[in-house]
């Protein structure tokens, strides 16, 4: 096997890293001279950032002045550990670092647990699957994890037009399931509508959201849908007053339950989410279920490695194939990562790659 040559320790790659408070600062970090039995040493390429979910980080017991921050990573092996299996040098690979890296996307080398990682096609290129990794795990692990998805099944999916929405709606016309979905502006509207007949019907919500309700039904029959898989939910009437006009276009819980068919499956991210008596009643009569979609669950927990392996292996061989085709995202040059990540943190649905 081929090794490539060790990089000298004297080498130091920087990392941009974010505090609690999401204020940027640097810190660098030393690679070791000798990798560990299954750690891969990696010369990025791309990553992207994502908003980091600081309360989860408290939660789990990182009370960590600096997080690490681009953790979706695409780039080249230069050095394997001596019992790595999975890959060699030179091979092209992509990943999503584990909560507890030491390393940031940002740094032009990085060590990772050959467990992290799967190979990327060679026709993928390096921007666009650091851009869409996450999004495209998040929607295998809501439609096939939490709701079962199976042909024949109707999904709503709320914000059709976000890098998410689009990824869930594609993944769910591939194995021939029913998609409805809704926009929340005009320009989103015109963007959906350019998706059919592959989406069955797109609903705008940016005028009133009390069409969902009428516009569902009348799609299914008054049967409902099998699967929802929203971007947010409103909890309480009366609460997008205060909202910003992003937020106001969510749809209420009640709604979402309405909607719903029997035997019908909700994946919410809406972590706070709470259920009074009458939403929780209205579940039982439908026997309704409800998931919330953790997209740091495979990363956090190590009982279902080789199950995420294969969810990352089949999600970018579907990317490869065109299956999934992530909206593009113009890549940002190393200089303007801190920008972007502030961009990405204040608005969570935004994206941003950078490429090194």
């Amino acid at each position: 096997m081929k090794q490539a040559p060790v990089l000298p320790p004297s080498r130091r790659p920087l990392s941009i890293h974010v505090t609690m408070e999401t204020r940027p600062s640097r810190r660098s970090l030393t690679l070791p001279d000798v990798l560990s039995s299954h750690q891969v040493r990696v010369q990025v390429k791309a990553c992207g950032l994502s908003p980091l979910d600081l309360k989860l980080f408290r939660d789990v017991g990182m009370q960590r002045d600096l997080i690490p921050v681009g953790r979706e990573v695409a780039g080249v092996v230069l050095q394997v550990g001596p019992k790595v299996t999975f890959f060699q040098p030179e091979d092209e690979v992509v990943g999503i670092l584990p909560l507890d890296s030491s390393f940031s996307g940002l740094c032009e080398v990085i060590d990772t647990d050959e467990y992290y990682l799967v190979q990327k096609p060679e026709k993928l290129s390096s921007v666009c699957v650091a851009a869409a990794l996450r999004d495209g795990l998040c929607a295998y692990t809501a439609l096939h994890t939490h709701a079962r998805m199976a042909a024949g099944h109707t999904l709503l999916v709320t914000d059709g037009a976000s890098s998410f929405g689009l990824m869930c709606i594609q993944l769910a016309c591939y194995h021939g399931a029913k998609v409805l979905t809704t926009s929340h502006s005009p320009q989103n509207h015109t963007f959906l509508e350019q998706l059919r007949p592959s989406v069955a019907r797109v609903i705008p919500v940016y005028n009133s959201s009390s069409e969902l309700l009428s516009a569902v039904m009348e799609e299914t029959g008054g049967l409902g849908v099998d699967i929802v898989v929203d971007s947010g939910v409103h909890l309480h009437e009366g609460e997008e007053e205060v909202e910003s006009e992003e937020k106001k276009l969510l749809p209420h819980k009640h709604d979402i339950i309405s909607v719903l068919g029997v035997g019908g499956h909700w994946v919410t991210s809406h972590q706070d989410l709470q259920l009074d008596p009458p939403d929780c009643r209205l579940l039982y009569l439908k026997s309704a279920s409800v998931s919330f979609l953790n997209p740091e669950v495979w990363t956090a927990s190590s009982s279902q490695q080789g199950r995420y392996l294969h969810i990352l292996k089949d999600i970018v061989e579907k990317m490869s194939s065109g299956v999934l085709r992530p909206q593009p995202e113009e890549a940002v040059p190393l200089y303007e990562a801190t920008v972007a990540m502030e961009t990405v943190q204040r608005h969570p649905k935004t994206k941003a790659v950078v490429q090194l």
